[in-house]
């Protein structure tokens, strides 16, 4: 092997190691280095003599892997996903998102993916073609885009990011997509593949036709169930091997020059990528940003569950044959292991950092997998509440044994308790990995939002998709009934909903307001005018606010049935719900569709009300006009006049404001929203507590001089 000197490696450690020096100097001349001459600088740098050598997946082969269940766990216990380090249990959602996730975020970067740097050049995205054409028999409309990341810092180190996007033409609303690392691009459209070591994507996923009597391709079936999806070419975002690591993006962040041991590696990287490619789709007006997905096989598959697991905008996730670094367990002594990852031919995708639990020989002395801080179960667990689906073939197909199916289950065992906590569904199995073992091939685990499924093809995701497309759709809110419960899986969301838990078990509370933003932002410490007026109208009747911006029906359905009214007991609960199910809701029903679901959703609200309190007045006020899309008021009309038929007038109470708030056309008379057309100003709220504060008086008598509801609360990422 070519080695450095060791001069030359100190000069290089020195300059990397220095604060702003590379960016001082200016950029220095690109190293072209081989990957053995890239391992052993960072060996160098890490002190480390040797480098214990990976099990061969030949059986044959004198060192072969191990397939033996009796010696696979030599370290049965992994780090308790729940503990904190200084030994603390982790009881409450707000204890995972504020203390537990960042911990393992940080061991993560630290020592196994690395950490991507805070001065990674900003990507600037072009449509450089468009097409319309068909997949299968489906109208598509294709997009060939590219990435160019800006390299003024260093011209001579380039990188232009190449994705194809492709959705149904004729849309009548933006669609949920699918990020696929080197998938399917669009016949016409699709840029040279550029994968790196790897080759092109595994079996099944190449633009070979499917099997005779075998399910349509991936892309097929999504533009088929109403999907879109993108191509992006991992290959130009960062190259698959150790030799690249000076060019790519993680050369250009270093110009040119080697990493130090805890920057990024080439998962990580290619995460970032697919971050970069959910950038531009938040701008795309096809797509539904919020239900966007990512998808890898192999390699790309300990990509996909990477990204999902660092970047929480992203929806969905479906990790294929992941194996060592994805899925499977570090400390499982099967198949692939820790050592083959930190050898030469596959280190580039981890930290450097990482090389350490190879190490026989260094001057830490040695590590082992048992010593790693963290392990597969944990990234499995960053990716909750969000679904995630794991998917593997079987190693007569061709999905070998290598990658440890039995160790993949155990992990996504062992994180079912953090999906448990922040409201999701696990598996549906036992906790205890130890004894965990996986279902019959074809038998899937999909009743949460962890999800299992081992099928009986080879090194591919591809028998999957039939399973996962129905799978996804009925767990993404975009195709949910309004009486149907949905957690929202943003991270900012969770925080608010730790936030509002707490907030209840304060008690204190004789008139409880439920809705979305329109609801929230009244008594919110982030509008402080308007928490001003809420506190001068009722101030001594113990109000609090439960609202939560952009909640839909299925929302609202999910905080309340996960405690935000238990154990409360108000006097009286005011209700003012269904304006985003009326904009966002595509039902290809129809209009009357649409106008039956909110209805129906809105008095399932009331019924669990009821339950959750049954002493309290329920106040449902219609919802509010909005002169944003004027076409959507015949709907809101028409959702009143059925949300008034749902009152008593005793127990239940419809408020109906509208004429003071708009026209007989719907009109918003000057004054009553804000600039949006749709969220009430100072003014339209003191419309709302002039209609309440009478009803409030006659069922809770006048306000009393003292108040003791519990504080305001706010939006999280306000206090950021």
């Amino acid at each position: 092997m070519m080695r450095l000197s060791s001069v030359l490696a100190t000069g290089l450690v020195a300059l990397c190691s220095t604060p702003g020096g590379l960016a001082q100097q200016g950029a220095a001349q690109t190293q072209d280095w081989t990957a053995a001459q890239d391992h052993q600088n960072m060996m160098d740098q890490l002190g480390i003599k040797a480098l214990r050598p990976g099990p061969s997946g030949t059986e044959s082969a004198p060192n072969h892997a191990n397939y033996d269940e009796a010696t696979a766990n030599p370290f049965p216990n992994l780090p308790d996903v729940l503990t904190l380090k200084n030994g603390r249990k982790v009881t409450t959602p707000a204890m995972w998102w504020s203390q537990r996730r960042p911990e393992i975020v940080e061991d993560f970067e630290r020592e196994v993916l690395g950490r991507i740097p805070r001065n990674v050049p900003k990507v600037t995205w072009t449509v450089t073609r468009t097409l319309e054409s068909t997949v299968g028999s489906a109208p598509v409309l294709g997009k060939l885009l590219t990435g160019h990341v800006d390299n003024a810092a260093d011209p001579q180190i380039s990188v232009d990011i190449q994705m194809t996007l492709v959705t149904p033409a004729g849309a009548k609303g933006p669609v949920p997509v699918m990020i696929m690392f080197g998938g399917r691009g669009l016949p016409g459209l699709t840029p040279v593949p550029q994968f790196g070591r790897g080759g092109p994507p595994p079996a099944g996923r190449g633009p070979a036709a499917p099997p005779a009597g075998g399910d349509p391709p991936p892309t097929e079936q999504l533009i088929a169930a109403g999907w879109g999806y993108a191509s992006l070419n991992p290959g130009s975002i960062q190259a698959d091997n150790g030799a690249g690591l000076t060019k790519g993006i993680i050369g250009l962040v270093n110009h040119g020059q080697p990493r130090k041991p805890d920057d990024w590696g080439a998962l990580r990287a290619w995460g970032w990528g697919a971050s970069r490619a959910l950038d531009y789709l938040e701008t795309d007006a096809s797509v539904n940003a919020k239900h966007v997905g990512i998808e890898g096989v192999s390699r790309f598959g300990k990509a996909a569950l990477v990204t999902m697991a660092f970047d929480t905008r992203f929806a969905v996730v479906l990790v294929g044959s992941s194996g060592e670094g994805g899925a499977k367990l570090h400390r499982r002594n099967w198949g692939e292991a820790v050592e083959n990852l930190t050898g030469s031919g596959e280190y580039h995708w981890m930290a450097g950092n990482f090389l350490k639990y190879g190490a026989a020989e260094a001057s830490f002395g040695s590590k082992n997998a048992g010593d790693l801080p963290v392990d597969a179960h944990e990234l499995i667990a960053l990716c909750a509440p969000r679904p995630t689906f794991i998917s593997y073939g079987v190693p007569e197909k061709g999905d070998a044994k290598w990658l440890d199916h039995q160790g993949s289950f155990m992990a996504a065992v062992a994180a079912q308790p953090v999906f448990r906590l922040l409201g999701a569904r696990g598996l549906g199995v036992p906790d205890d990995y130890h004894t965990a073992k996986m279902p019959a091939v074809n038998v899937g685990l999909l009743d949460g939002q962890l999800a299992w499924r081992q099928h009986d093809g080879g090194h591919t995701d591809g028998p999957n998709w039939r399973y996962f497309i129905p799978w996804a759709n009925k767990l993404l809110d975009a195709a949910a009934p309004a009486d149907r419960a949905l957690a929202r899986t943003d991270q900012n969301s969770l925080t608010a909903h730790a936030q509002l838990l707490e907030k209840a078990k304060k008690g204190g509370i004789d008139v409880y307001f439920e809705g979305d933003s329109i609801t929230r932002r009244w008594g919110a410490t982030d509008y402080p005018e308007l928490l001003a007026n809420w506190n001068t109208n009722f101030h001594g009747w113990n109000a609090g606010d439960f609202g939560w911006g952009a909640d839909r029906i299925q929302n609202i359905l999910w905080r309340l049935e996960n405690g935000e009214l238990d154990g409360v007991n108000p006097k009286v609960i005011v209700l003012l719900a269904g304006t985003n199910n009326v904009g966002n809701s595509i039902l290809p029903e129809g209009e009357e569709a649409k106008i039956a679901d909110i209805t129906k959703g809105l008095e399932a609200v009331v019924r669990l009300m009821q339950t959750k309190a049954p002493r309290a007045t329920i106040i449902l006020t219609a919802i509010f006009p909005r002169n944003d899309n004027m076409a959507v008021m015949p709907v809101i009309d028409k959702i009143n006049r059925n949300l008034a038929k749902l009152a008593d007038g005793k127990k239940v109470r419809y408020l109906n404001i509208n004429g003071k708030l708009a026209d007989a056309n719907g009109k918003l008379f000057d004054g009553m929203m804000n600039a949006d057309k749709l969220h009430p100003a100072i003014q339209g709220y003191q419309v709302w507590a002039d209609a309440l504060k009478p009803l409030f008086t006659k069922l809770l008598g006048p306000p009393s001089s003292d108040d003791h509801a519990p504080s305001a609360t706010g939006d999280p990422s306000a206090r950021r």
